[in-house]
């Protein structure tokens, strides 16, 4: 029986705790340049551009432990791909209705919209004990609420709710189907989802403008395919199948996983100053030279946290523990707090800067860390 892997746990905590921290930054002034988003043409990037692709690279950690589990308690390959599309699908919605109310203006009310959206996700995707029969009619009414958000959103300029550019689960959500569906068509075989993951890198290089604005060649079949299967240059899908192929090599190793681990990390590191010759580190563009720095960030994490669980040293983790395995949850937390400031719309006073302002959002990460944990035990959990 697979046995659960606390490093992956702690990874996904960690990304997560780093991602309500980095998000709350725009409700303070004068963030340190290095924690923020660097531009689009600017190259290099902050703290906050490593944690988005670190999240990919989580998910991808955990997509053979959670279909192989599934094989183990003797599902389907017709369930488990159900299963798939159904979180793809989870994923997808949830991503476009943030998308929308973050992107666009939109007309009535929205921190009403914003409550009711986030009540529309739990009221479908909570876990709900087995033997309770009115979860059913509870995602009824909850599917209900978000089809009639959908329905009553618009524009100023009268445009209806959109598909947009999915939003960030949406992403995750089409990174996830894409890596799922390799690894259950290759299950252990290693070598062939390794090819797939430099065919990625070298559709990327292709997608991406090099240094002077040019690109290497101009749009083809693979560059197009892989748009339309909304991957964009392939960059969420290299940064989510490595964390894949780090779980599989993590199982094939038997001695010296540390070792290995920071050595491909070392590699990736090489690889990553090597493209950047060619092509800046840019996260809006996903080039390859970001998505290889950040896949060694996430080989090296991982490796740390694998030698931390094998000698006990996890202690630390536990107050962090509902970002690691109530993930969603304390995803979709802070945008109650969002609403909450539509409806006041405060002004930020001019001391809440600098660093004064970067421990008020590390408070509020650990605010929202607690709200999740009280939410967790009072059996209000999203899953999907």
């Amino acid at each position: 029986m697979n046995k659960r892997n606390l490093a992956i746990d702690m990874f996904r905590g960690l990304t997560m705790v780093f991602m309500v921290f980095v998000n709350d930054f725009w409700t303070v002034l004068d963030v340190p340049h290095w924690l923020e988003h660097f531009a689009t043409w600017e190259d290099g990037m902050g703290f906050s551009d490593i944690i988005y692709p670190l999240f990919l690279f989580a998910v991808g950690l955990s997509i053979p432990y959670a279909i192989d589990r599934r094989y183990e308690k003797g599902l389907s390959a017709e369930s488990t791909l159900g299963h798939i599309f159904s979180r793809t699908l989870a994923l997808v919605l949830m991503g476009t209705f943030i998308c929308n109310q973050e992107s666009r203006e939109m007309v009535g009310c929205r921190w009403l919209w914003v409550s009711l959206m986030v009540l529309g996700f739990f009221l479908v995707w909570n876990q709900y004990k087995p033997e309770w029969k009115a979860a059913r009619w509870l995602r009824v009414a909850g599917m209900a609420l978000l089809l009639g958000l959908a329905i009553c959103f618009r524009t100023p300029e009268g445009k209806w709710f959109e598909g947009l550019w999915w939003g960030i689960l949406g992403q995750i959500g089409w990174a996830y189907l894409f890596c799922a569906l390799a690894y259950l068509l290759c299950r252990n075989r290693r070598w062939p989802l390794a090819l797939v993951w430099l065919l990625l890198c070298l559709v990327n290089l292709m997608a991406v403008p090099m240094r002077g604005g040019e690109r290497l060649v101009p749009h083809n079949f693979l560059t197009d395919l892989v748009d339309a299967l909304n991957l964009g240059s392939g960059s969420t899908a290299i940064m989510a199948l490595g964390g894949l192929l780090t779980t599989l090599a993590d199982r094939r190793l038997k001695v010296a996983r540390a070792g290995v681990g920071f050595s491909a990390a070392a590699v990736l590191l090489v690889l990553g100053l090597a493209v950047h010759q060619g092509w800046i580190i840019s996260k809006n563009l996903g080039t390859l030279p970001w998505c290889l720095l950040v896949s060694a960030i996430g080989v090296a994490l991982y490796t740390l946290l694998r030698v931390l669980e094998r000698k006990g040293w996890t202690g630390w983790f536990k107050p962090l523990q509902p970002a690691g395995t109530a993930t969603l949850t304390v995803y979709m937390i802070p945008y109650l707090f969002v609403a909450g400031w539509v409806l006041v719309s405060p002004s930020i006073p001019s001391w809440l800067c600098g660093w004064v302002g970067v421990a008020k959002c590390a408070v509020y990460t650990a605010v929202v860390i607690g709200l999740a944990w009280i939410l967790t035990k009072l059996g209000i959990k999203l899953k999907i």
